[in-house]
């Protein structure tokens, strides 16, 4: 039951003065459909209007003069705008209005007539001129014009002054509420009240003032995180007082270890060793295995299904597409075997007879492991004892996905897996309600890539390297971004590529793009993998985890549009088998001093987790990393860049706050009761975890 004192900021935008039904749609646009969404937007600049000079124009700047009315210039047609010439004792300007003003220009402001204009100046081959400014009064009513004026987002029909006095509306209603900081972090961080820092974001009396790492800001920041972390540490605590089945450390995980052709390395060891003990706990067990791609997680999770199914257990693991659900049955369903376990793979295309026989088996128990895709949550998909879910690519599944093949037995066990490296910093923030085993090492024999820069000039010599190198049986990946608005453009781009490749080549060039219907997309892909193709041209991330071993080259079309978190991925593709791998990175000159250091860190390292950390300091704030596809939560005033220090003090005081406080019955457990209400942020929300 959200709090009383919350009902003005949960009243919808038409509650605000002047908002019906026309603006409306628009502030929720821009906004969100409730007073606090409005309360909760940022300015991003603010103006200034001193008074000057028409002989002090600055082009570009926001200038503010009192000015006489010299001559209204009508327009010769309707495409031309209106034209007012004025003056002051020191010059002359040209006032620019384009639509149908003409009547009401000429009659609001005669010739004659002195007014105080303000607005952008624009000093060129034309003059100066000022094209429709914001504010055109008379001196007697100059007290309109705000001198220090807060600029926000703003959208066609609803202009940044109209936002502006909604938003100061929204702050009227906002009330003082009761504290949930820490008395002691909040002396120490020199925060303001809540209210206060509201208030302090809405009325800044400089730029310093609009900075995320001014006290306010990160006040309001640290509320968000704080927020998120204590509904992610109340789910954590949830599902550990939650009884699940005790699994212990088996032989045939110890056999199956054995048989591999190659020895674990130490990160791969020290997490079987935490999934194990997570097993034999007697807690429900919600633990991501977070490796770079080819780091060895399958093979962690194929000994924990053995130590699942040695107990008289079953295991389910879960890919997101069909070719990635082959590919894991592939990997674990001949060392299982071998040792008794039976595996099935579970995918759409299963009908008739088959399928009964695999349903079947699960049902009986015969089958211990199930490897698929969507198709295993499905309602006629029946477990005789589910212990064990394992989820592969875990951001990709919605939260009911991965809670249905959950509910497929009795407080099933999770392990997630993700091969997208996330910079330590920013861990609690998608993670945070899961124990975290982070695999860091590379298995020994990998064969480093070999990473080159090349300008696009020299496309043609890459070419025919591409040509020699798949006439001796190579495969290899070439992508191309997504460069303009249009899919159309971009595909029309991506089947040029594929055409003129077809050309020198030959006709084993295949295409993936956004617009193939999933099935053609894994169709084309299968052909790739199994040789059918000798180059696959994508508009696409080719997908994560696709393995092709024979595939050795790897060229990424104007590398400096992909962040570098995204190019490691993609470089991820080859270097799979023994072979020497090569990735080129085709480049448009010249490059910004961010895109050379991004191609420079690529070219000299190959660890994820240090590109990850690397990536995030060069791209700052906003969607770094690409971190909303991998369920980085949509904060409004926490930034993952600036804000990084605070995600780790939110982290450790909402653990704090549920070992103390869990049922936040204390003066402050009730104010962070109106915390979590106020930022939507509640444990029983479907939050972004992995069930």
């Amino acid at each position: 039951m959200r709090p009383e004192i919350l009902f003005p900021l949960f009243a919808p935008v038409t509650s605000l003065k002047g908002v019906g039904s026309r603006l409306a749609p628009l502030l929720e646009r821009l906004a969100g459909p409730i007073v606090r969404d409005v309360l909760f937007l940022k300015p991003h600049a603010i103006v200034r209007r001193t008074p000057a000079v028409l002989s002090a124009v600055r082009d570009g700047e926001v200038m503010t003069f009192e000015v006489t009315i010299e001559e209204h210039q009508r327009p010769r047609a309707q495409s031309q705008p209106w034209r007012v010439r004025v003056s002051d004792p020191t010059g002359f300007m040209t006032l620019v209005f384009f639509g149908r003003f003409a009547d009401q220009l000429e009659s609001r402001h005669p010739v004659g007539a002195k007014r105080i204009i303000s607005g952008k100046v624009g000093d060129d081959k034309f003059g100066r001129q000022m094209v429709h400014p914001d504010y055109m009064v008379d001196p007697a009513k100059a007290g309109e014009i705000p001198e220090l004026e807060t600029i926000y987002p703003a959208t066609e029909g609803l202009p940044p002054r109209r936002v502006r006095g909604f938003v100061l509306e929204a702050l009227e209603r906002a009330p003082a509420l009761p504290e949930w900081q820490d008395a002691a972090w909040k002396a120490r961080e020199h925060f303001p009240a809540w209210r206060e820092a509201l208030e302090r974001l809405h009325a800044p009396e400089s730029e310093a003032d609009l900075s995320p790492l001014t006290p306010h800001y990160r006040r309001l920041a640290y509320d968000e995180l704080l927020a998120h972390q204590l509904a992610m540490a109340q789910r954590k605590a949830e599902r550990r007082r939650e009884p699940a089945a005790k699994i212990a450390a088996g032989a045939i995980a110890e056999k199956v270890r054995a048989d591999l052709p190659f020895v674990f390395t130490g990160a791969q060891a020290r997490s079987l060793g935490e999934i194990r003990a997570d097993l034999a706990s007697g807690e429900r067990m919600s633990r991501l295995i977070q490796g770079d791609v080819g780091s060895g997680k399958t093979v962690v999770a194929m000994c924990a299904m053995a130590d699942v199914a040695a107990g008289g257990g079953q295991s389910a693991l879960m890919a997101p597409t069909e070719i990635l659900a082959r590919q894991h049955f592939e990997t674990i369903s001949g060392p299982l075997n071998d040792h008794g376990v039976g595996v099935v793979l579970l995918t759409g295309r299963d009908k008739g007879k088959p399928r009964a026989e695999k349903l079947r088996a699960l049902a009986a128990g015969e089958a211990k492991v199930a490897v698929g895709t969507h198709a295993l949550f499905q309602d006629d998909v029946a477990f005789h004892r589910l212990q064990l879910a394992v989820i592969d690519e875990q951001h990709r599944f919605g939260v009911a996905e991965r809670q249905r093949l959950q509910a497929k037995g009795q407080a099933v066990h999770l392990i997630a897996m993700s091969a997208t490296p996330i910079p330590r910093t920013l861990e609690l923030t998608v993670y945070g309600d899961l124990d975290v085993s982070r695999i860091d090492e590379k298995p020994p024999g990998r064969t480093p890539v070999a990473t080159r820069a090349v300008p696009m000039g020299r496309i043609a010599e890459v070419e025919a390297r591409l040509r020699q190198a798949t006439a001796e049986g190579a495969q290899a990946f070439w992508i191309c971004p997504l460069v303009s608005e249009s899919e159309v453009s971009d595909l029309a781009a991506a089947e040029r590529r594929a055409a003129d490749l077809t050309e020198r080549i030959g006709p084993s060039v295949g295409l993936i793009h956004g617009k193939l219907p999933p099935a053609a997309k894994d169709a084309v892909m299968a052909e790739f993998a199994e040789g059918r193709l000798s180059v696959l041209v994508a508009t696409t991330v080719v997908e994560v985890g696709v393995n092709v071993p024979n595939a050795t080259i790897m060229v990424i079309e104007q590398a400096e549009r992909f962040g570098l978190a995204q190019l490691h991925q993609l470089r991820g593709r080859v270097g799979r088998g023994r072979q020497e791998s090569a990735c080129v990175l085709l480049y448009d000159p010249p490059l910004s001093e961010t895109a050379q250091r991004r191609l420079d860190i690529l070219r000299r390292t190959d660890d994820g987790f240090v590109i990850a950390e690397r990536d995030l300091e060069l791209r700052g704030g906003g969607d770094a990393l690409g971190l909303r596809q991998s369920g980085f939560p949509d904060y409004v005033f926490a930034d993952p860049f600036a804000h990084r220090d605070l995600i780790a003090a939110a982290g450790d005081d909402a653990r704090l706050i549920i070992n103390r406080d869990p049922d936040l019955t204390s003066e402050r457990g009730k104010g962070l009761r109106v915390l979590q209400e106020l930022f939507d942020w509640k444990a029983g929300m479907a939050l972004k975890d992995a069930g």
